[in-house]
């Protein structure tokens, strides 16, 4: 028996009734997030074992679907162009992000103005930032590239197979910057004064400061912010359809795009099956994640 005034013990407080308010907010959110996610992804998946079309009838064919993916040239392209444009887009982001964020985050008058401006790209919708670059890379630079006479210039590069996937890899990245750049900015801000006051006492110049004090006592939230990144990266969508819509070709084809013309194409099957395996790769990357970060502090 626990007298007035005493203070519970934990396990005391474990056995403490639950508030009926909580289960008021959590047993609606569960059932939407069943109903919306849980459920279609179980019949999808349920679906990629079939052959159907998305109507009519239907059989099961095993894992004919699955076999057949892994010897599709446009899968693995798709597949390889994905994987590859995420891990450039989140080195560019990450370096310039941190750059930006020790930047913003020292003794300038002007920062709390620039961090207003370097943010905005964070609220505008990617499918409207994708319209506005593709019209700059179409126009606005082929035509600065004849006025001045740089070839480079005079075509646009989302029409050169070899190089549009720079195009998306500038536009993803402008989005995806302010982002990132936050995160830093928090983890650099988490920084006691006293470390760096300590280190320009022993003499250590900006740069050591950056190298050796700074990228160490931050490494948890460069982590979060390569992982979070690549997954998503990975399901790059509207920028890539308002620049290039997976051309010239299929050169820019990504993977969920991919699977959303497939859907929209009559290969519902074929495709609920890439986008099993895609869910997978998630799922490990998820998991990745969870390793990478577990027991890791702000600091």
């Amino acid at each position: 028996m626990v007298t007035r005034g005493a203070r519970r013990t934990p396990a005391q407080r474990s056995r403490r009734r639950v508030e009926p308010i909580y289960y008021w907010f959590l047993i609606p959110t569960v059932v939407l997030f069943t109903l919306a996610i849980t459920v279609p992804a179980v019949i999808g998946i349920f679906f990629s074992f079939t052959n159907s079309i998305g109507i009519g009838t239907w059989k099961f064919t095993g894992f004919t679907n699955y076999i057949a993916l892994f010897s599709d040239p446009l899968i693995l392209q798709s597949y390889l162009f994905t994987i590859g444009f995420s891990i450039v887009t989140v080195i560019a982001v990450n370096i310039i992000a941190l750059l930006l964020a020790v930047g913003l985050t020292s003794r300038i008058r002007i920062k709390t103005g620039l961090r207003t401006i370097f943010v905005i790209p964070m609220v505008i919708s990617g499918i409207i930032i994708a319209f506005v670059f593709n019209f700059l890379f179409s126009n606005s630079l082929p035509a600065f590239g004849n006025l001045t006479g740089i070839p480079f210039l005079q075509q646009s590069i989302l029409a050169n197979p070899d190089w549009a996937w720079v195009g998306i890899v500038i536009v993803t990245a402008w989005q995806a910057i302010p982002g990132s750049l936050l995160i830093y900015m928090a983890g650099i801000l988490a920084i006691p004064g006293d470390v760096y006051e300590a280190a320009s006492i022993d003499g250590a110049t900006k740069r050591q400061q950056l190298v050796r004090i700074t990228v160490p006592l931050i490494f948890g939230y460069v982590v979060i912010n390569v992982i979070l990144g690549f997954k998503g990266f990975l399901n790059a969508y509207d920028i890539i359809k308002g620049l290039t819509n997976g051309g010239p070709g299929t050169s820019t084809s990504s993977i969920a795009m991919t699977i959303v013309g497939g859907l929209t194409s009559g290969d519902y099957a074929y495709q609920m099956a890439n986008a099993t395996i895609f869910f997978v790769i998630t799922i490990l990357i998820a998991l990745v994640q969870l390793a990478a970060t577990r027991g890791r502090s702000a600091l």
